[in-house]
């Protein structure tokens, strides 16, 4: 299995960045995918989607973020909007075959698959 994600970028804050992350398997066949962002101890988990339900955030990115996937390109996409300074980070996407739970937003170790991760700069 295998998570290319896209390369990230660097935006004004407000504005507005999609990063994408392409599975090797259908999209489909992982319970559960998370975007997560941050390093050790630090990384968050911000927006998850389930196979069959439909997708949960983290509360400090409701409303400006929404996650979604496209199971023909069997890829993975975080739209990110009204970007904030402290949403710059290192992005990853993350699969697992675990049932989708807020839990895991919280739990990274949890997860079975990660990207290679997307460098995210907001600058004022």
């Amino acid at each position: 299995v295998q998570l290319v994600q896209s390369e990230g970028g660097s935006v004004q804050v407000g504005g507005s960045l999609n990063l994408s992350c392409i599975a090797s398997g259908a999209v489909y066949s992982y319970n559960c995918m998370i975007w997560f962002r941050g390093e050790g101890k630090e990384r968050e988990g911000v927006a998850m989607i389930a196979t069959d339900v439909g997708a949960t955030y983290a509360e400090a990115v409701k409303g400006r973020f929404t996650v979604s996937k496209d199971v023909v390109k069997s890829t993975l996409y975080l739209q990110m909007d009204s970007l904030k300074s402290e949403d710059s980070a290192m992005y990853y996407c993350a699969a697992t075959d675990k049932t989708c739970d807020y839990w895991l937003l919280e739990l990274p170790n949890a997860m079975d698959f990660w990207g290679q991760g997307s460098l995210v700069t907001i600058s004022s």
